[in-house]
């Protein structure tokens, strides 16, 4: 009886943490079909989803390195990929695929890129924009295969980088497990909540782009015509420290609860009312799809991928992010009225 040979591939990413592209990974990896592909984990930091990887029994290796287009780490990428004798490679992300990039085409290892959104945005610096675009510019022409995680970031990419081709991938979630159905909101009662607290669930990393600061600051507003309303932070990121003393100097910390990463994302939608996700740009969001798989009210920002999945007043509430502290703040006491 012949055995077919299963391809070695090496699905990489920037960090350890838990984020969207994160939960990706690991729902890519969980169901990727074992008959023929063995998946092998390159993350350049630890965290949460490197133990998860772990406990899933997946090899999953760690090469310490926080910058993109880290030529320091090169010669353990190049030892890596022969050591684990990889055959093919999926970059998840600017900064994975940078590390990763150079070496892989001296192996003449196919990589394929997923962006899980652009690492250029219209915020950022005149220079830093530019510096941005010559690198995604270079490292998808470099790359085997592009693959885009919404039609908005196709079209982004096409404006900004001459003859950019990329095919489009919505991101997925598993429809089983996010199932409201088959969780009950006793996390409700074991995080202090009353029956009548109406609960905004806020979960993603404490970064600028997610504007966690603004969300404190909208929920401060709100919550004088709403006091029976809470807000829940899940995530971790270099705004979590700002944010605790944020809500110290508005005196509303009876009124916000932080944790860590969890995983059980499920049972935090399940005890939720609102999802709010204020970010200031996306690809494609992960967290949003699940939190509308659970069946939440949904405020979100009107940017890239989550237009595409969020239709003003039909499936959830959009709100622009040039008036985003005032319109968060009347979109969170509407919902919270009609809950």
């Amino acid at each position: 009886m012949t055995t077919t040979k299963k391809i070695k591939v090496l699905e990489c990413i920037r960090q350890g943490q838990i984020g969207g592209g994160e939960s990706h990974l690991l729902s890519l990896v969980e169901n990727l079909d074992r008959t023929k592909y063995d998946p092998i984990v390159l993350s350049f930091t630890d965290g949460p989803m490197v133990d998860r990887l772990k406990e899933m029994e997946v090899p999953t290796h760690v090469i310490k390195s926080t910058k993109a287009f880290d030529f320091n780490i090169w010669k353990k990428v190049k030892h890596f990929l022969i050591s684990e004798k990889i055959e093919l490679i999926h970059a998840h992300g600017s900064r994975a695929n940078s590390n990763l990039n150079v070496v892989a085409r001296k192996l003449k290892i196919p990589i394929i890129y997923s962006i899980h959104g652009w690492s250029f945005h219209n915020d950022q610096p005149f220079w830093k924009k530019k510096i941005r675009i010559l690198g995604e510019s270079w490292l998808t022409k470099n790359s085997t295969v592009n693959i885009s995680v919404s039609a908005s970031n196709r079209d982004s990419g096409k404006i900004y980088i001459s003859a950019f081709n990329s095919t489009v991938v919505n991101n997925g979630i598993d429809e089983n497990k996010f199932n409201p159905a088959k969780y009950d909101c006793t996390l409700r009662n074991e995080l202090g909540y009353r029956d009548d607290d109406i609960i905004v669930l806020f979960i993603a990393r404490f970064t600028s782009h997610k504007q966690p600061l603004t969300l404190i600051k909208a929920f401060a507003k709100a919550l004088p015509q709403l006091p029976e309303i809470k807000l829940l932070m899940v995530g971790e990121g270099d705004q979590k420290e700002t944010a605790l003393q944020l809500v110290n100097e508005l005196n509303i910390k009876d009124k916000i609860k932080f944790l860590p990463f969890r995983q059980d994302v499920p049972n935090l939608l399940a005890a939720a009312d609102i999802f709010v996700l204020p970010s200031l740009w996306e690809g494609l969001p992960i967290g949003l799809l699940e939190a509308m798989s659970m069946g939440k009210a949904i405020i979100a920002t009107e940017v890239d991928g989550t237009m595409e999945i969020v239709k003003n007043e039909e499936n959830g509430l959009l709100i622009t992010v040039a008036n985003l502290e005032s319109e968060l703040a009347s979109a969170i006491l509407r919902m919270g009225k009609d809950s």
